[in-house]
């Protein structure tokens, strides 16, 4: 049989095409449908009102996805609508992508470069199962080296140079081996706080751990951790974001250009 009456006029590099061609259609939609799966619908960023075009062409399928550490399971997209939160900011002006500015004390609300994201509660582990974030009075197996200076009881000063409080405690990533936090007793007693050690420097001759991020009496306005010798991710993020966030809304001027 002749090849052109199995054929006819269909050429092989045509037929290769329109293969292409639709395949590519086909996945431009799946990749649509896939990057949708968290924070959709959209909302207006001047009215709030919610984007109607959501259907089974822009909408991606249900998929559920095991937890590690017999933790459950997740659903993306979330089943509903999560509630939003509403922050203690509003925008500076009323246009589509407007900045936002603060209307209480942005380190407490979680605003800017304090924001904190609404990550589990529960602790971090390592590939054992452990807790990997843990007090250094908790953990007889770990130390700090001689050739290092012992961070206990050495005094804690704001980006105001006042006396905050005192090192009680060394936080350790076993993971990592790393110092992640420091319990700092504040000054007149009745609390501790969690200080993220990498936003503190340490002046060993006058023993002292010098944090510039916020000054003395902001120490007793930060995140305080639910469960004594445990820190949950969210209360991580919480932490970093309340100290990172006084590098821009600590001190008055901060907020300031320079010129």
């Amino acid at each position: 049989m002749h090849p052109e009456i199995i054929v006819g006029r269909l050429d092989v590099a045509e037929l290769v095409f329109y293969a292409f061609v639709g395949f590519f259609v086909a996945l431009v939609f799946y990749l649509r449908r896939e990057d949708r799966r968290e924070g959709y619908p959209l909302e207006d960023a001047v009215t709030g009102r919610v984007d109607s075009a959501w259907g089974p062409l822009t909408a991606s399928t249900y998929k559920r996805f095991k937890l590690p550490f017999d933790r459950g399971y997740a659903t993306t997209p979330s089943q509903g609508r999560e509630p939003v939160e509403l922050v203690g900011a509003k925008p500076f002006a009323r246009f589509p992508g407007a900045p936002y500015v603060p209307t209480g004390d942005p380190l407490v609300d979680g605003v800017g470069p304090a924001a904190w994201v609404k990550r589990a509660d529960y602790p971090d582990q390592d590939m054992e199962g452990r807790l990997r974030i843990v007090p250094l009075s908790s953990d007889d197996h770990w130390s700090i080296a001689r050739e290092d200076p012992n961070l206990v009881g050495m005094t804690v000063t704001g980006a105001d140079y006042k006396v905050a409080g005192t090192i009680t405690d060394v936080w350790i990533d076993r993971s990592d081996h790393l110092v992640r936090y420091v319990d700092v007793a504040l000054e007149g007693g009745g609390r501790t706080v969690q200080v993220p050690f990498l936003m503190g420097t340490v002046k060993r001759s006058r023993r002292q751990f010098h944090v510039d991020a916020i000054s003395a009496e902001q120490f007793g306005r930060a995140p305080v951790l639910a469960t004594a010798g445990q820190i949950t991710r969210r209360e991580e993020d919480q932490l970093v974001g309340y100290f990172g966030g006084g590098y821009l809304y600590g001190l008055p001027g901060r907020t300031e250009p320079l010129l």
